[in-house]
């Protein structure tokens, strides 16, 4: 099968959906598939081809949220190239640019689209309303993400029954829509993979201490992360417990903010702000923590706490749908509510040992179903599924198309 995925970010970009197509590319091509993508260029607005690595990344333009780039929703040299790729199928892993993009070559081609729906754009409106406008925002987004997610594809992923839930119960949207929980490369985060010497090393630097209880934190360093929960939990455990340790690995918007913080609760000394991590090392952090902690509502699937499971980590993660899917209480991690509840699993957790080698050996046990081969066998099916259900389809994209062609 020739297949397209067409994504807004992609390494040397890293996030969640960044490093999920990738490992995609990746599953898709050692089962024997060609895999082209369509990305932003995250260096300028020049349109660039790399053929050997069938990978097309188009001129984008910072939009000042993280290191996103947005590029324009049609170009003309792009769409020949994927005339050339004679691809049975496109998989679209974002609503706007790159996205809109692949709406237009799936319906000029009339090839299947099949979409991904990554993110809970709702929780997120305040990056660009600041808290003015906030419900007219999350109306907007809901007919936005309508109109992407049901109008304009033939099959729609998502990765949760939250999301899942999200368009059937919240959106009403009538249609069929696939369940495949996102996988990862969990092999690179199992112990025998790691560099126990490199691990060492990072011990020392960060001052860890053979009796230190260290919890551990990977992400966007973000409001709607609510990383401030893990810093008043951790906090009161200080308080009965002076061998804590808090680190915090990513960068973000509110990393000032939370550094206030630790001082105002006194726990300066005791937390460590990583900042940004090359991907390549983010495996040596996972393996510095005794738990990994988050109580963030927002994921649409939390990938950070599988990636910490396949690592043999402890996953402390807030009552959220996302997480429930992942994580049974007491059997392969912890479940809590609120900071109090937070604080007393984490204080728990911290004077017993053997539970926590109880809870990490079945975290390990209980991530293969996330393993890149069986995302990619899952994904695979619903491209099948698409190519069964393909029908000819003329919209609005066509008619765009046909008047930019005109003008040239």
């Amino acid at each position: 099968m020739r297949i397209g995925l067409f994504t807004d970010t992609y390494p040397p970009f890293i996030n969640g959906v960044s490093t999920s197509v990738c490992m995609l590319k990746g599953a898709l091509e050692k089962l024997g598939h060609t895999v082209y993508v369509v990305t932003v260029n995250p260096d300028s607005m020049k349109y660039k081809y790399d053929k050997e690595n069938h990978i097309i990344r188009l001129g984008g333009i910072p939009v000042k949220i993280y290191d996103y780039r947005l590029t324009g929703a049609m170009s003309i040299r792009a769409f020949n190239e994927v005339k050339k790729w004679h691809l049975d199928i496109i998989h679209s892993h974002t609503e706007f640019g790159v996205g809109s993009f692949a709406r237009i070559c799936s319906h000029e081609l009339n090839i299947p689209l099949v979409h991904t729906y990554h993110t809970m754009y709702e929780d997120y409106v305040h990056y660009i309303t600041h808290g003015y406008f906030n419900n007219s925002s999350k109306e907007i987004v809901k007919y936005l993400s309508l109109f992407y997610c049901d109008k304009t594809v033939t099959e729609l992923i998502v990765p949760t029954k939250k999301t899942y839930s999200l368009f059937k119960d919240k959106y009403k949207v009538d249609r069929n829509i696939h369940i495949v929980p996102t996988g990862i490369e969990i092999e690179r985060f199992y112990t025998e993979n790691v560099d126990s010497k490199a691990v060492n090393q990072l011990r020392k630097k960060l001052q860890i201490k053979k009796q230190d209880f260290v919890i551990g934190y990977v992400g966007r360093i973000a409001e709607e992360k609510s990383i401030d929960v893990l810093l008043k939990a951790t906090a009161k455990v200080y308080q009965k417990n002076s061998n804590i340790k808090l680190i915090i690995v990513g960068d973000g918007p509110d990393l000032e903010n939370l550094n206030q913080l630790t001082k105002k609760l006194k726990i300066d000394t005791i937390t460590t702000f990583v900042g940004k991590v090359m991907w390549e090392k983010v495996p040596l952090y996972y393996k510095l923590f005794d738990v990994f902690a988050t109580a963030s509502t927002t994921e649409t699937q939390g990938l950070t706490v599988i990636e910490a499971m396949a690592a043999s980590i402890v996953p402390v993660c807030i009552h959220d749908e996302s997480f429930l899917n992942v994580i049974v209480d007491g059997l392969n991690g912890r479940i809590f509510k609120n900071v109090e509840d937070c604080s007393k699993i984490l204080l728990e957790l911290s004077h017993d040992k053997k539970k926590l080698e109880s809870l990490a050996s079945q975290a390990r046990r209980n991530v293969e179903k996330y393993s890149a081969h069986y995302y990619a066998e899952s994904v695979l099916d619903v491209y099948k599924y698409a190519l069964q259900n393909r029908k000819e389809r003329f919209g609005w994209v066509s008619k765009i198309y046909k008047k930019v062609v005109k003008k040239k």
